[in-house]
């Protein structure tokens, strides 16, 4: 991105515009987060799939056994999906900076903001919609 897209994206009352240097700082890190990811979910795959051969194994365990990696199962499916969303989420930032919308909250059309962005890169409501999101 250029400067010139880069001060072109939108910031609340008071913040400086945006320069290509720090926008591209928090690009850097969205990619490394993806990258890191990436080698999470594989990583968490190749773990399912030895804990399913485990479980048609385990035939003879009992049945603490058998809840007990049921358990362990269900847990690391529900961190292989946070993980994949997160993924999702890093890779919609990096869409949205390519198409210029980046910093417009999804909800209200506002600004979110460059100090939000800055702390957490995958922000897609500003404050005010993100508190009446999660009050629902």
């Amino acid at each position: 991105m250029s400067v010139t897209e880069a001060s072109g994206l939108p910031v609340r009352s008071g913040e400086d515009k945006w320069t290509e240097e720090e926008l591209g700082e928090v690009r850097r890190e969205l990619e490394s987060d993806i990258a890191l990811l990436r080698d999470e979910i594989a990583k968490a795959e190749s773990d399912l799939a030895e804990r399913l051969a485990d479980a048609v194994d385990g035939a003879g365990d009992d049945p603490t056994d058998t809840g007990a990696k049921a358990y362990q199962r269900e847990h690391d499916l529900a961190l292989a999906y946070n993980t994949r969303d997160l993924l999702a989420q890093s890779e919609r930032a990096i869409e949205r900076m390519e198409a210029g919308t980046y910093g417009v909250c999804e909800s209200c059309g506002d600004a979110i903001g460059k100090a939000r962005l800055q702390a957490f890169p995958r922000a897609t409501l500003c404050v005010k919609c993100k508190q009446r999101e999660e009050r629902r």
